[in-house]
């Protein structure tokens, strides 16, 4: 293992990647969202943005220039063969990123992924974090969280694959179903076990 344990954390759309990701920031990790490297390298002066626009069409764009990620969202999350070649496009240049973020950090990193195991991140890992919820949670909290309808919402549950599959893949598996307390204290005991510190803030 590396003297900076590198932390993959992913899980099904909505399961609670990012508040576990939240609460390694506060136990001392350098925390990476993959999300918000995806938007950094669409972004129009990002090295995806051409590729993405060429391979989608001038209709993604907003009236700004950039591209409307719901607009894209509609047209991939409702086509498998779309959804593989935007992931074919972006990945490369994400997992860049995050391995340069890797590369300068002297601490811990945690990175939140939802397709780490797929797009190959999951090789800069000492350990896979997966987050798991009921589906019913999930279709819950994107209409709740990102104003989806419930047609919307299922379209993104269903194109993944089930969380099953992650499951079988994790070395910690994280029950997010509960209360926010419970999700903390399962990610301070994995925490605690791998990097074999205590956590440097309250539990409680």
């Amino acid at each position: 293992m590396q003297a900076r344990p590198v932390i993959g954390i992913t899980g099904n759309i909505a399961c609670g990647k990012s508040a576990v990701l939240e609460i390694l920031g506060e136990l001392g990790a350098l925390t990476v969202d993959a999300d918000v490297l995806a938007h950094e390298v669409m972004a129009p002066e990002g090295p995806a943005y051409a590729p993405v626009v060429e391979r989608f069409g001038p209709g993604i764009l907003a009236p700004s220039g950039e591209i409307d990620r719901r607009r894209l969202g509609q047209i991939v999350f409702s086509d498998p063969s779309s959804l593989e070649a935007l992931e074919r496009i972006v990945h490369p240049f994400v997992f860049e990123r995050a391995l340069g973020i890797i590369e300068r950090s002297t601490r811990p990193v945690a990175i939140d992924a939802i397709k780490l195991i797929e797009s190959g991140m999951g090789r800069l890992c000492d350990q896979v974090w997966v987050v798991t919820c009921p589906r019913d949670q999930q279709v819950r909290r994107l209409r709740e969280r990102n104003g989806f309808t419930e047609v919307e919402a299922l379209l993104r549950i269903e194109a993944q694959p089930p969380q099953e599959e992650k499951v079988h893949s994790a070395d910690v598996v994280i029950d997010n179903s509960g209360s926010l307390e419970s999700t903390r204290r399962q990610v301070v005991e994995a925490w605690e076990r791998l990097v074999g510190t205590e956590p440097s803030v309250p539990t409680a």
